[in-house]
């Protein structure tokens, strides 16, 4: 791997907010930051293979999209404008039954395309066929942490587990250390305790944690309580599902007590703000959550119900979203969104060295190209990133200490062969009703 040095942008730490650093510069060596300061910090006997110009540009950590389904690009505004369950049972499920495996590795590679393109550098996935996903990852550069989806009432219920062991122990720390693997039991209703348990225990014996969704519907709220006499966050909890590492889905629905459960089990969230509008989940209590100490993240949810993955337009959304729920143009500033789409998206997929920008960590770093007009005059640059950029405004995406996109090309697959796969596997599905 080589020494990268970039020179002449300004530097969002994200570290804190006065951690800035005009006219920066930030030295890479092999996958990982060395050096960020002011242009001349650099070590003196530092020598760089490449210097990036970043003239006009801001230099960031790369957005963290902490909950996906990444080949359910597929079904892009397949369904749309419809509840959550009706959504599923009518829709989606059925047409995922039909998939194949060049599905799911054209809609992986699909999902990681339109990712760089929007400036992700990690995410975390629940689906199947993951040694594919994992595939499509190594491929294009990305970071993600990748879970086997697990439905316990499903007629597929132990294939999935055999299949979630397969996956942690082949893939954990695989792809230079960018692949990290979790159990993934799809959500409350659909995994009864005894699958919950074993679920857990696998977790614990293999030393890596769970992404489940939680509390997405007052449907589910419903079902759960009917059924347990419990609300979806106690259920988990007196079925020993906190006691490994949790990245909770949603968690819309949420009462005080659920709040107080998830900070003492110290569960991360992955807010959606734009999915959970979309299918009228409702709203997560994120300021609430915030407020008692727990670490919240941003995701997109799949392209199914969102319907893309642009984690700038999310960040966008959940600031917004947050000050219209609470009556208080406050709620989440700027600088607060952009941390839980960058480091608190790092911090809730267990990720210590990613999302930040000093040395030591992982060089994930996004270019943003200033030289726009909607991103004049540059009173803040957090509230220009937040409220006025596109992801089309991103030039350039480093993973690992490796460009993958440059002056918007991305350099680790062919865009065009991708597209044209990935509408040649759609239209067949489509089809095939």
């Amino acid at each position: 791997m080589s020494n990268l040095l970039i020179q002449g942008a300004t530097v969002l730490t994200m570290e804190e907010h006065d951690a800035v650093f005009k006219d920066g510069e930030i030295a890479v060596a092999g996958d990982k930051i060395i050096s960020a300061g002011p242009r001349g910090s650099v070590p003196g006997e530092f020598k760089a293979d490449r210097v990036l110009d970043g003239s006009g540009m801001v230099v960031m950590p790369g957005f963290v999209n902490c909950h996906t389904h990444a080949a359910m690009t597929l079904l892009r505004s397949y369904a749309d404008d419809m509840p959550l369950m009706q959504w599923l049972n009518e829709k989606i499920w059925p047409l995922e039954a039909k998939m194949r495996p060049e599905d799911f590795h054209w809609g992986t590679m699909l999902c990681c395309l339109e990712m760089i393109k929007s400036g992700t550098t990690t995410f975390a996935d629940m689906y199947f066929e993951m040694d594919l996903v994992a595939l499509a990852v190594e491929m294009s550069g990305l970071r993600a942490c990748l879970s086997r989806g697990m439905i316990g009432v499903a007629a597929n219920a132990k294939t999935a587990v055999d299949e979630s062991i397969k996956l942690v122990e082949e893939w954990q720390g695989k792809a230079g250390g960018r692949i990290t693997t979790m159990f993934g039991p799809h959500a409350p209703y659909t995994c009864p305790p005894e699958y919950l348990k074993k679920v857990v225990k696998l977790a614990a014996d293999h030393n890596v944690g769970i992404h489940i969704h939680v509390a997405e519907t007052k449907d589910e709220i419903d079902q759960i309580k009917g059924n347990y006499g419990l609300t979806p966050v106690q259920y988990l909890d007196e079925n020993g599902v906190f006691d490994v590492p949790v990245l909770a889905a949603h968690c819309v629905h949420l009462n005080k007590d659920d709040i107080a459960i998830l900070k003492q089990k110290n569960v991360r969230v992955a807010h959606c703000p734009e999915s959970n509008m979309k299918l009228a989940s409702g709203i997560s209590p994120v300021i609430e959550l915030l407020d008692a100490g727990v670490v919240v993240g941003l995701g997109t949810d799949s392209a199914a119900s969102n319907n893309n993955l642009d984690m700038m337009e999310e960040t966008r959304s959940a600031a917004l979203l947050q000050k219209v729920a609470t009556g208080d143009p406050m709620a989440l500033p700027s600088f607060a969104a952009l941390r839980m789409a960058t480091t608190d998206g790092a911090r809730a997929l267990g990720l210590e060295d990613v999302g930040l920008i000093k040395p030591g960590m992982k060089a994930d770093l996004i270019l943003v190209d200033f030289r726009r007009p909607h991103l004049y005059p540059r009173h803040d640059l957090y509230a220009h990133v937040v409220y006025a950029a596109q992801s089309s405004d991103i030039d350039t995406v480093i993973i690992n200490g490796k460009i993958v996109m440059e002056g918007r090309r991305v350099l680790t697959m062919d865009e065009k062969e991708v597209m044209t796969q990935a509408q040649k596997c759609a239209d067949r599905l489509v089809g095939e009703e």
